[in-house]
């Protein structure tokens, strides 16, 4: 049985969908103005963990990833370069894309934009208006929360305690200093859109309430998101839709665990913020995923170099157990059969994951699972292919399938002496760079060749290379 810790809840409970065999899935999606950094990638990937578990153990997922391409920062950046909010957003929502994708993040079932959704964010604030739940000002429309008395039930926050750590309002026409916006009304040379209460834009918190209910239904399964976002945005999410609708929002709240580097908070103050993109410039997908599987998904995670450095050994253990085993397949079969209990550790995988999505616990299967099958490998007789094909089957259903850590090889083509001519010639420019300090252009080479497999090693006197 799936049991899952619900943030709400505070307690692990057994996982019970709304709809037998299928389950709808939101994840909080990039706020596109820049390239999504590592602590993004970490919820990203963990949330696709989890929605890989799932397709694992049979259920039909609806998984849906928001977009806000509509947004404070996006509008500051665009001002700052001179061009227009929707410039921004689309320039970014293509990185993004091309990021996740870089990541081995399946695609989600939709990608909702809050721009396209405007007719659905004025109507979920008409509801609100209409049930005394949120009013207007001369600058937008705010949610009241002393409407809402459960207001603080997800991150029990009370708002007595919120009220007294308030800072002092400006806004005046505010009934509470806590009151949220749900629409803004336009600035000059802000983009806006038309609504009965003034040319505006949406808040971010109503963005999330009616893109989900509108693609999920008024409840679904699981919202899952980083721990920065519990309070205040899953919060207000809470009391704009149980507001709104008058039933419950989420059945299962999950939240992921804060990402430090080398021991301290991300910063760009402290000179350690890394964007996903620096990093898998320097890392295959599978290395970072691995990291990532390493901890659990609540649990706070320490990335540093070094723990990427070692995570590569591990790693590097699964892939050539993988690669032994394609090797036989493509072999003249034998006739032995390895006394190896597949379903004992079809088990053990599924007892570990179903323990609140426990990857460390699930990784342990597959290293205990890869020492039987190298040991069976090393006897001197050929084994079955019905063997082979049960180990294959079980590395590409849980390590690939619902991991995504496995690299798919290539058989060999092409010219090997012209492959050597041609990485010979990348280290030689690589030398000319450095010499020249285009230090730039010698990293990019070095990642690329990297990427590709081939690893180079400098040393005083020259630079070799190694291809994995």
């Amino acid at each position: 049985m799936l049991r899952i810790y619900n943030t709400q809840t505070r307690q692990k409970e057994d996982f019970v969908p709304l709809h037998e065999g299928e389950i709808r899935m939101y994840v909080c999606g990039p706020t596109v103005y820049d390239f999504f950094h590592i602590g993004n990638a970490r919820s990203f990937i963990n949330a696709d963990f989890i929605r890989r578990y799932l397709e694992f153990k049979k259920f039909k997922v609806t998984y849906i990833m928001n977009l806000t391409d509509i947004d404070d920062k996006i509008i500051r950046r665009a001002n700052a370069e001179g061009v227009t909010a929707a410039k921004i957003a689309d320039t970014f929502s293509k990185e993004f894309f091309a990021d996740i994708t870089k990541l081995k993040v399946k695609k989600a079932t939709q990608y909702p934009r809050a721009t396209s959704h405007i007719h659905e964010i004025i109507d979920f604030i008409g509801r609100l208006i209409e049930r005394g739940i949120a009013y207007v000002t001369e600058d937008g429309v705010y949610y009241n929360i002393a409407k809402f008395p459960e207001y603080g039930k997800l991150s029990g926050k009370r708002i007595e305690d919120l009220q007294e750590g308030a800072r002092v309002e400006v806004n005046e026409a505010k009934k509470n200093p806590l009151d949220f916006a749900l629409w803004k009304m336009a600035k000059p040379g802000e983009p806006f859109w038309e609504s009965p209460w003034g040319a505006g834009r949406p808040g971010w918190h109503i963005e999330c309430s009616a893109m989900s209910c509108k693609h999920l239904g008024e409840t679904f399964d699981i919202h899952a998101g980083g721990s920065d976002l519990i309070f205040p945005h899953h919060e207000n999410e809470i009391a704009q839709s149980e507001a709104a609708t008058g039933k419950q929002f989420v059945r299962y709240w999950m939240h992921f665990g804060f990402l430090n580097i080398d021991n301290e908070k991300m910063s760009k103050s402290l000179g350690n913020f890394k964007t996903a993109r620096d990093i898998f410039g320097k890392y295959p997908a599978e290395v970072i995923r691995f990291v990532f599987a390493q901890t659990h998904y609540a649990a706070p995670l320490d990335f540093s170099e070094n723990a990427i450095e070692s995570s590569v050994t591990g790693l590097q253990r699964l892939q050539n157990c993988a690669d032994r085993v394609a090797e036989f397949a493509t072999a003249e079969p034998g006739t032995f059969v390895p006394s190896l209990d597949f379903k004992k550790y079809y088990a053990s995988f599924e007892e570990a994951m179903d323990d609140d999505f426990n990857t460390p616990k699930g990784l342990a299967v597959l290293f205990d699972f890869v020492s039987e099958v190298n040991v069976a490998l090393s006897n001197s007789e050929k084994p079955t292919k019905q063997f082979i094909n049960n180990v294959q089957k079980f590395l590409k259903k849980t390590a690939d399938g619902v991991f995504g850590i496995l690299k798919t090889r290539k058989k060999q083509s092409g010219n090997p002496e012209l492959e050597d001519k041609l990485i010979n010639l990348l280290i030689t420019l690589r030398t000319e760079m450095k010499l020249k300090k285009e230090y730039q252009i010698a990293d990019l080479i070095r990642n690329e060749l990297n990427g590709m497999g081939i690893q180079l090693q400098d040393t005083k006197e020259k630079t070799t290379y190694k291809k994995n």
